[in-house]
């Protein structure tokens, strides 16, 4: 029973569970038995037919073909229950299953209620959740996640971690499954094997084993149609990893581990960032999903190290991560137009310095964030790309290239080592200006230019070999034309 502010009318919401008769409480039962009337939020139930004789049926069904989402229907039924509430005999409001499980209307009527003054009574029934896992025979401990297939099928990717089973409700028609079916392939493989229940808990109950691509072929798919997605292995979700590191820092963990700290752990952060970029080079995406997962350990690492000095914890870490990037996207979560890629970094930096302002680093400026630990080339390429974004720039890539020829003169003036070394980083980064008029990323195309002198020296030295001697040996005209073949 949850009550509100007394009064002589009464909203009671009950459960009419998940279709067999004998299966619905005796509360239920003695309510319905008891009532002139009842409103159904849908006659799709098999509990309908068995109803007491002479109890008057209404039903919101017409809702579902005249609004146009599941949102207007639910706050109409809500607006109409409020409404027969308020009368002196007040409402008896039916839902399949239990009122409190997979029911969006019950908590909306509660609210409403609440503040109209409607006392309201909830009589529970057995939700579609026992006769599923009775049918596919699995215990819910110690993990399992309920998840609405229609809430699922909105989102990119699935919500709840891969490596705990899930039971998903409201499956009710092939499209839907097949928008389920896109979204949860972003996790599990095609042919993860799942389980489709139908109509659990009453005599028409029906368990149907398939693989995940099969889901929207079913010929059974109903409004009483629940999936059953087994877990992938312990090893497929970010809790379960942020377990292996805690576990690596613990009492009982690595030596190693448990001595690291920020500071320590500086050259592997760099040393694995150094490494993706070196598979992403390469083109190699078996060595990018290993190198990541080394890169990934780090942020983990560091977290959890950050948790165990009271500093933040890596859900702090995701949820500043995630207020940042929604906020700086406001033509994608919000009501802004960009009209291209332009717009949207102006306004990116529009939003930076907002939060400088706010957090009290407006000091600081537009290139006080560039990390002073990046690559020389990377550095000069983020403050040029920042300036530029403001406004900061040539007219015309013409410009840019009377500019390095600028450079070179100067540099071929310059006559003090100290004048040679300020024209050479003047030209260096004049080049990089080029480079980014170019849409060519510099420090990309420095490595691929460090890889290519290095395979074609290779070369030349196994000449040498082959010829017993070293590269010293030989003479420039015969480096050179290796290096010419190599090419």
């Amino acid at each position: 029973m949850t009550d509100a502010k007394a009064t002589s009318s009464e909203i009671t919401i009950l459960g009419l569970g998940p279709g067999n008769p004998e299966l619905l409480t005796r509360q239920a039962w003695e309510i319905l038995q008891n009532s002139p009337e009842v409103y159904l939020r849908t006659v799709q139930h098999p509990l309908v037919a068995d109803l007491p004789t002479g109890v008057t049926i209404h039903s919101f069904d017409e809702l579902y073909t005249r609004c146009e989402n599941f949102d207007q229907v639910y706050e109409a039924i809500v607006g109409e229950i409020i409404r027969l509430g308020k009368r002196p005999q007040g409402v008896v409001y039916a839902v399949p299953g239990n009122p409190w499980v997979a029911e969006a209307t019950t908590p909306a009527i509660l609210r409403r209620a609440r503040e109209e003054g409607i006392s309201v009574r909830i009589a529970e029934g057995l939700s579609f959740i026992e006769p599923a896992l009775t049918a596919i025979g699995v215990d819910p401990f110690p993990q399992l996640a309920l998840v609405d297939a229609l809430d699922v099928s909105l989102k990119h990717v699935p919500l709840f971690p891969p490596h705990m089973p899930a039971l998903i409700a409201q499956v009710y028609s092939k499209q839907t499954a097949s928008d389920l079916k896109l979204t949860l392939t972003t996790v599990y493989p095609d042919e993860h094997p799942v389980k489709l229940v139908h109509a659990a808990g009453t005599q028409n109950q029906k368990v149907e084993e398939c693989r995940l691509f099969e889901i929207d072929r079913s010929e059974s798919i109903g409004v009483l149609t629940c999936l059953y997605l087994p877990p992938l292995d312990d090893r497929s979700s970010f809790e379960a990893f942020q377990e292996v590191v805690a576990h690596l820092r613990a009492p009982e963990g690595c030596p190693w581990d448990k001595e690291q700290t920020h500071l320590s752990l500086r050259p592997y952060l760099l040393e694995e960032t150094y490494e993706v970029l070196s598979a992403l080079d390469a083109n190699n995406p078996v060595d990018l999903r290993e190198e990541l997962g080394d890169l990934l350990l780090q942020i983990y690492l560091h977290a959890q190290i950050a948790y165990e000095e009271g500093e933040f914890s890596i859900a702090d870490v995701l949820r500043t991560v995630h207020t940042k990037i929604v906020g700086r996207h406001p033509h994608v979560f919000g009501d802004v137009t960009i009209e291209d890629s332009q717009g949207v970094l102006r306004n990116w930096e529009r939003l930076k310095a907002i939060e400088r302002e706010d957090n009290g680093k407006a000091e600081g400026g537009l290139l006080a964030s560039v990390a002073l630990a990046l690559p020389a080339l990377s550095q000069a390429q983020e403050i040029q790309r920042r300036a530029a974004r403001v406004g900061f720039d040539w007219k015309a890539i013409q410009d840019v290239w009377k500019k390095v020829d600028e450079e070179l003169t100067e540099v071929n003036q310059a006559g003090t080592a100290d004048e040679m070394t300020h024209e050479i980083g003047d030209l260096l980064f004049t080049v990089v200006n080029l480079a980014r008029w170019l849409q060519v990323d510099s420090e990309s195309a420095l490595r691929e230019a460090n890889a290519r002198f290095r395979q074609r020296f290779a070369k030349i030295e196994a000449v040498a070999r082959e010829k017993k001697c070293s590269v010293a040996d030989l003479t420039m005209e015969e480096m050179d034309a290796l290096w010419e073949a190599a090419k």
